[in-house]
């Protein structure tokens, strides 16, 4: 059984009440289900309004403030429990899975997914004044943490800038920062610490992890991404594992198999072609890696999402 890792709800008032404006602000904004893309830089709103099966996700460095409802990420053998007082940091690219527990139409799932400007965050870590947090013990590239009231007000009022488009520009940038600052005095600070720092060994595996991701297609050579993580194939397999739970390989074939469901769901393509597409050369390989992953054979899967209504990216909210 996986090992869950959940917060304490806090009685603090002030927090509450940040939290539940929070919340309004959210279901104002959005109106209905669905992911909402804002014009804030990399802010969305994710708005769900039913539970979900357990199913494959995407997370990039990015943070996740969820202010109602409830959700499962897991990752490996941890078990994530997102509720009204949690926050997600995700350090890295990770293919995980996901499941909404708690969700209707009167107590809606509700997020503010903020995706990070990692220069920003390399930048501000190298000041020197920055506070030191006391670490959390925990490798993996996703962390739950608690929403403060300093973390809530500023989404609050990133949010606010909605109202004032012209002010977006110049006023997002300093309230993300500030974000940026809050999350560096949780205990979960170690993580984006130590993913933005050059040199480090979980910073070089990131290189790695980004240069997968964007050659997922070819062949796989682990020696030459070891080469290119400045490392030897032994420690890139030990730090790879412990970020993702995954080996290279693994991790390879579900960057694969995700964005051959994705390219089926929302660009009709065949089975056949989105195999190809992906990197596979035996079709009955792909079937069977497929049925495996998500429980169905391509078709049936793709039909069941589709009946299901789940015709959108579910990668987050």
């Amino acid at each position: 059984m996986p090992t869950k890792t959940k917060n304490i709800v806090p009685v603090d008032p002030t927090v509450l009440e940040a939290r539940r404006e929070l919340a309004r602000r959210i279901a104002s904004i959005t109106g209905a289900a669905g992911e909402h893309v804002t014009a804030v830089p990399g802010v969305v709103l994710y708005h769900r309004d039913e539970p979900t099966p357990c199913y494959r996700a995407s997370y990039e460095p990015s943070l996740s403030i969820f202010v109602q409802g409830r959700k499962h990420v897991i990752l490996g053998e941890t078990e994530y429990v997102c509720d009204p007082s949690s926050f997600l940091l995700s350090s890295i690219d990770v293919p995980a899975q996901s499941q909404i527990v708690e969700a209707s139409g009167k107590t809606p799932l509700l997020v503010m997914f903020l995706r990070f400007d990692m220069p920003m965050v390399r930048e501000m870590l190298s000041q020197e004044d920055l506070p030191e947090a006391k670490a959390a013990p925990h490798r993996q590239g996703l962390a739950v943490g608690e929403t403060t009231l300093g973390l809530l007000s500023a989404c609050n009022r990133l949010l606010d800038l909605l109202d004032t488009p012209e002010d977006i520009p110049f006023l997002s940038p300093l309230i993300q920062r500030e974000i940026i600052y809050r999350l560096l005095k949780t205990p979960q600070a170690g993580r984006l610490r130590a993913i933005a720092t050059s040199g480090d060994l979980v910073q070089r595996t990131a290189r790695a992890i980004s240069w997968l991701r964007a050659n997922f297609t070819k062949p796989l050579h682990v020696e030459e991404l070891a080469n290119t993580a400045r490392m030897g194939v032994s420690t890139l397999h030990h730090q790879f594992r412990a970020l993702t739970s995954m080996s290279p390989l693994q991790y390879q074939k579900m960057l694969r198999l995700q964005t051959a469901r994705e390219r089926m769901l929302m660009d009709g393509l065949d089975a056949t072609t989105a195999a190809y597409e992906v990197g596979y050369e035996s079709i009955s390989q792909f079937s069977r890696e497929y049925s495996r992953c998500f429980g169905l054979p391509p078709i049936r899967d793709i039909r069941a999402l589709k009946s299901d209504g789940m015709t959108g990216n579910a990668s987050l909210g």
